[in-house]
C-alpha cells in the first residue's frame, strides 16, 4: 500500500481586544480607513482559530501527528501570547505591525511553525467574528 497523506485539525478559541491603527498613517485616515475598530480604547473579540496539519499518515500509529502534541503546540503558541491579552499592548509582535486578522494569522503560523515537525504546517484559519475569517498558509 502506497503513503497516504492526511490531514488534521484542532480548533482553539480565545479572547483579546485590540485598535486597529497604523503608526504609518495619520489620525484621519486611521478613523478613515478602520473606523470604528479605530476606537482609541480597542475593542475585542472571541477570535476561533484551526490549525491544519498535513503529513504521512504513520502505518504503526495510524496517525499524521499525535493530537495531544499538536494542543501542546496551539497552547504555546496561542493561547499563552494571546488569550486575554490586548494584542498592541501585551504581544512586543503588534508593537509597529496593524493588529489586523491577517497579521494575527501570520503571527500564529510562524508560532505554530517554529514548534510543528518541518513543512507540516499547511494552514492557519481565524474567525475574527462570524462573518469575518483569514486564512494564511505561510505564502
Amino acid at each position: 500500500m502506497s503513503e497516504r497523506i492526511g490531514f488534521i485539525t484542532r480548533v482553539q478559541s480565545f479572547s483579546a481586544c485590540h485598535r486597529l491603527h497604523s503608526k504609518s498613517l495619520s489620525d484621519q485616515e486611521n478613523k478613515q480607513i478602520f473606523g470604528k475598530c479605530n476606537n482609541p480604547n480597542g475593542h475585542g473579540h472571541n477570535y476561533k482559530v484551526e490549525v491544519t496539519v498535513r503529513g504521512k499518515i504513520d502505518r504503526d500509529t495510524g496517525m499524521v501527528m499525535n493530537l495531544t502534541d499538536l494542543k501542546e503546540y496551539i497552547e504555546e503558541a496561542i493561547m499563552k501570547p494571546l488569550d486575554h491579552k490586548n494584542l498592541d499592548r501585551d504581544v512586543p509582535y503588534f508593537a509597529d505591525v496593524v493588529s489586523t486578522t491577517e497579521n494575527l494569522s501570520v503571527f500564529i503560523w510562524d508560532g505554530m511553525a517554529k514548534l510543528l515537525p518541518p513543512d507540516s504546517l499547511y494552514e492557519i484559519k481565524v474567525y475574527e467574528t462570524d462573518k469575518n475569517i483569514v486564512v494564511y498558509r505561510g505564502e
